[in-house]
């Protein structure tokens, strides 16, 4: 067993020991919110929103973008589990402000010899503020978002922790 693997596994005994009231918790989060955010080791969405478990749902992908999947979960966390206000958060120094699609694409089909990254959305990042108002616009015209949702987005500036409002549908 690797030194990280080992770790992680002391660590979940640790945690396990403490874990028993927290079976009880509801599926439903108890502050009615959904986040998401990039899935950036410095962002700690419990930490820096002040969140326990069983308060809300975090979905992380690389660069917090409004995917299908992203939305898929969503609308699963609101129509099916009751969240009525969601939080698109993307952050400073961003990985995915490092490339293009097209830069991504290329390099994976000169590493692994397939074209296949030529048929991914990469959902690259050449403008924060954009890129954070966009996935709002996204989520909203979703039909299967309901328009007593509310939706606002943050940028999370990892040089200071604050959260910097970019985005609120009542602004």
């Amino acid at each position: 067993m690797n030194d990280n693997l080992h770790k992680i596994l002391h660590a979940n005994s640790e945690y396990a020991k403490k874990y028993s009231g927290k079976a009880k918790l509801g599926m439903p989060p108890s502050r009615k919110i959904a986040i998401l955010t990039c899935m950036d080791a410095r962002l700690d969405p419990a930490k820096f929103a002040g969140l326990n478990e069983g308060d809300a749902h975090v979905i992380r992908n690389a660069g917090g973008r409004a995917t299908n999947d992203a939305i898929r979960s969503l609308v699963i966390s609101g129509s099916v589990l009751g969240t009525k206000e969601w939080l698109v958060i993307h952050h400073s120094d961003c990985g995915m402000e490092s490339f293009t699609d097209q830069e991504i694409s290329k390099s994976l089909e000169e590493k692994f010899d397939t074209s296949e990254g030529n048929y991914i959305n990469w959902f690259s990042i050449s403008d924060r503020e954009k890129s954070i108002k966009e996935d709002i616009e996204r989520i909203r015209r979703n039909p299967l978002v309901s328009d007593e949702v509310n939706i606002s987005g943050y940028l999370f500036d990892v040089k200071t922790g604050m959260l910097i409002e970019i985005y609120g549908e009542n602004i």
